[in-house]
């Protein structure tokens, strides 16, 4: 390379850490774009304290427990800089909730009244609403050496409460606790007839505050505020070691809400003297406290979206279009003369449920084979599973029981699959089955026939019609034969044998990756074009990201579109030069994975349920599969990937500094937006879009 030199090479790999919170602002910005809805504004603020719960849980607890602070300083100083971070985006969020979409919905008819704002009549029918609904819930603890600091959930809100005089036996107990009930919603209505100009909310927590005093007879209270404290909840079992995964993973989860503490969030307003009291009882220094200026569990206000029924403050209802279907023919019938690619959410993920409650419903079909990831607490996929199993078909299911924060709704779904019936296989220890793929095996005149779906997300009903993503169903038997052998071996535990199409993460889908990727930098090298595009959620792995900077150099074109942490950097001179990073931020989450090599006009087009992180390509047995008809490579690069690079309305640019700049439509060129495009071309047409 002409200037890339090792040092150079090292210095442009930017922290994961803090590469994943610059997504979170790129989300930060949506809530401030005047020009979405106010309710959807506020989404994108739940959706960033959603992110940093999760940051805090599971990256910034894996940090703190990696060592002693002191005496590591390397370490200390990675965490100063991401708590730095943190609390400028913590800032930045509530200052846009309290200046511009409270104060906006308001105006537009939303009222989230607190107790100085509240009318008479308002103040009467909250009170009784204390007495009534919250007051016989609550548990006041007044410490003393018998009332020890109470054991604190994970993310609860709870109020801290300094107290004057002396308690009813004499003594000065200063400082008391009361937990807020978890079985009581965060946001409640008022009366319609309470309200005025629009419907009229307030939060528990707000009615919790107004009546803190009459909690606490004969007692002044000095000062209080609520409180809440984050917890690591990284779920942790000795794999090696368990004979039952599950019973073991069944007692971890019931410790998860009390893991080590590692964020503290107080209102604004709390003195000093209570948070330091409350940092002590936390083992937490004060670089873990967070001060907000307004509710510290802001996620919860995606309830106030929830109730507040103003359609002109949402997006416009979205209706997914249904694929092109062949007259009064089903859905093997169409698999045997054509693959079938759909493309969620702007395609209804309802083909791939008919796909497995057909299947489950055929005499012919004698075996049904499924990857789990994540699915929900309600899926009508695994209720057709369970029913495939009643009905004596061979049903194996891979669950995957460590998918985070989804364990528990996996192990039950564990217990039905198995008491219905069906055989239940957790994956490879050690390795996270994050692969999608489903098969069904059906006895037809010229022997037995795979039927496969392929995806690049989850069988989770809820999320694909939140999530793009791309599935892929087909009659193709070496494609199933793929399959098959994939789950063989995640259930024999033998090593699989040669694959014709797939390419199975931890054995051969990084080597194939920078196969194909060097392939194009050779095909540079010789004058002809190369050219790469690349669509994933995350970008980090080290050994690729060098590969693309050497492909670059080489002189091949390289678009990355990468949602989230990208610690790559573009447009360094001698490195970097023909690369462009671009994240796209927008009404869904995007979350499909696409691997395009033009391959001297072959158009190599692969799907895979894996991102560029050393966890996906090592540590996962993910899978990525090529698209092999000609106009399903078309339809992908034109829907996946040309869009993308088109899109002027939500894309952000990374520079060669690290910064992301929003790219906006210049001069007389048209606003452009990938989501709404797909939406049009794909939608229902009774879509009102």
């Amino acid at each position: 390379m002409k200037t890339g030199t090792a040092a150079t090479l090292s210095n442009v790999f930017l922290d994961r850490e803090l590469s994943q919170l610059t997504f979170n602002r790129r989300v930060l910005a949506q809530a401030e774009d005047s020009a979405l809805p106010l309710l959807e504004r506020l989404r994108y603020l739940c959706i960033v304290s959603n992110n940093l719960d999760e940051f805090f849980e599971v990256r910034v607890a894996s940090l703190l427990a990696q060592g002693n602070l002191a005496e590591d300083p390397g370490l200390a100083a990675s965490l100063a800089r991401i708590s730095a971070e943190c609390h400028n985006l913590v800032k930045r969020q509530y200052e846009i909730l309290n200046t511009e979409v409270l104060p906006q919905l308001q105006k537009a008819g939303v009222h989230l009244v607190r107790h100085s704002d509240r009318n008479e009549a308002q103040r009467a029918w909250v009170k009784e609403y204390f007495e009534r609904e919250v007051r016989p819930l609550l548990t006041p603890i007044g410490l003393d050496p018998a009332h020890p600091f109470p054991q604190v959930v994970n993310k609860s809100l709870n109020f801290i409460i300094s107290l004057s005089g002396k308690d009813a036996f004499g003594r000065g107990t200063a400082i008391a606790i009361v937990k807020a009930p978890r079985v009581l919603p965060r946001v409640i209505r008022l009366p319609d007839n309470l309200s005025k100009n629009g419907p009229s909310f307030c939060l528990l927590s707000s009615i919790i505050h107004s009546h803190i005093e009459d909690l606490f007879t004969g007692r002044d209270v000095l000062a209080y505020s609520q409180f809440r404290v984050t917890r690591d909840s990284d779920l942790w079992v000795d794999e090696e070691e368990v004979k039952n995964l599950r019973q073991a993973l069944k007692g971890e989860l019931q410790g998860r809400q009390f893991g080590t503490s590692v964020r503290l969030e107080v209102a604004k307003n709390c003195p000093p003297e209570l948070s330091e009291f409350l940092l002590d009882q936390f083992s937490l220094d004060p670089s873990r406290l967070y001060a907000v200026d307004g509710p510290v569990n802001l996620v919860r206000l995606t309830e106030l979206i929830d109730l507040a029924k103003q359609p002109a403050l949402r997006f416009p209802p979205f209706v997914p279009g249904l694929p092109p279907k062949t007259a009064n023919t089903g859905i093997f019938e169409q698999l045997q003369k054509h693959d079938l690619l759909l493309h969620h959410p702007f395609q209804s993920f309802q083909t791939v449920v008919d796909f497995v409650t057909v299947a489950a419903q055929d005499p012919q079909v004698v075996a049904i084979k499924q990857t789990i990831y994540r699915t929900g607490m309600h899926s009508e996929l695994m209720e057709a599973l369970m029913n495939a199993a009643r009905a004596g078909k061979e049903v194996t299911v891979i669950l995957e029981l460590m998918a985070r924060f989804d364990e528990e709704a996996n192990i039950n779904w564990a217990d039905k699959l198995e008491q219905a019936g069906a055989q239940v296989v957790y994956g490879v220890v050690g390795l996270k089955t994050h692969a999608k793929v489903a098969l069904v095996i059906r006895r037809e005149e010229t022997g037995l026939q795979f039927y496969a779906h392929l995806g690049t997300g989850n069988y989770h009903l809820t999320t694909t019609r939140l999530y793009t993503d791309f599935g892929l169903l087909t009659a193709n038997q070496d494609m199933g034969h793929d399959v098959n052998e994939v789950f063989i071996h995640l259930t024999s535990l033998t090593k699989p044998n040669k694959l014709h199409h797939l390419w199975l993460a931890p054995f051969a889908l990084h080597n194939e990756i920078l196969k194909a990727v060097r392939n194009e930098a050779k095909i540079a090298k010789s004058g002809r074009p190369g050219r790469i595009i690349v669509k994933v959620n995350a970008l980090v792995d080290e050994t690729l990201i060098r590969a693309l900077y050497a492909a670059s150099h080489d002189g091949v074109k390289i678009d990355l579109i990468v949602r989230g942490a990208c610690t790559l950097k573009p447009g360094v001179p001698g490195l970097s030069e023909n690369i462009k990073v671009r994240s796209i931020i927008g009404r869904f989450l995007e979350h499909s994975r696409i691997y395009y090599f033009r391959n001297d006009l072959q158009h190599d087009v692969y799907l895979a349920s894996a991102d560029w992180m050393s966890r996906n390509l090592y540590r996962r047995i993910e899978v990525a599969f090529p698209v092999l008809d000609k106009n399903l490579k078309k339809r992908v690069i034109a829907e996946g990937l040309n869009p993308y690079l088109k899109d002027n309305s939500n894309a952000w640019e990374l520079d060669a500094d690290g910064h992301y700049h929003r790219r906006k439509a210049r001069g007389k060129q048209a606003r452009f937006s990938a989501q709404q495009y797909l939406m049009t071309l794909l939608g229902s047409p009774s879509t009102d879009t």
